[in-house]
């Protein structure tokens, strides 16, 4: 059991975001598609940059009897796949909670508002920051 301890931590605390991610609808309980394209192009991004820091000796894999022993490619654990994902999917989560906090306390500022599929459009302001009204170009000034 404890040769599957290190994975079973990276899931639990993923499983944790994803029910952050599902409260607020931020990533993949926005937009499904689009968030699963980012996840896949982020790990392999970052599986790249291992496998070339492999290649070139700055990177082994450690050997722990929490992990479990499973190799994808020399010196590439099982664990590091579900860690680049756990870590790009925290960082989008993240990022959408910011947008979720700041959007909630400027409520006015039409270039902060979610940016998923169910996103509405910006708002026309009701004045500038001088006070004055945008002219209808239907109805003149």
């Amino acid at each position: 059991m404890t040769s599957l301890l290190y994975l079973i931590s990276l899931l639990v605390s993923a499983a944790g975001m994803a029910l952050v991610d599902r409260r607020f609808r931020l990533v993949l309980w926005c937009a499904p598609r689009r968030a699963v394209l980012v996840l896949a192009l982020s790990a392999g991004f970052f599986l790249l940059w291992d496998l070339a820091a492999i290649s070139a000796g700055h990177y082994m894999a450690g050997r722990s009897e929490a992990m479990t022993g499973i190799m994808l490619a020399p010196e590439l654990p099982l664990e590091e796949l579900v860690f680049v994902t756990f870590l790009s999917y925290t960082t989008l989560v993240l990022r959408g909670l910011a947008e979720e906090v700041l959007r909630r306390r400027c409520p006015g500022r039409a270039d902060i508002r979610r940016r998923g599929s169910d996103a509405a459009p910006p708002a026309a302001p009701l004045a500038d920051r001088h006070g004055r009204r945008p002219m209808d170009p239907e109805t003149g000034p």
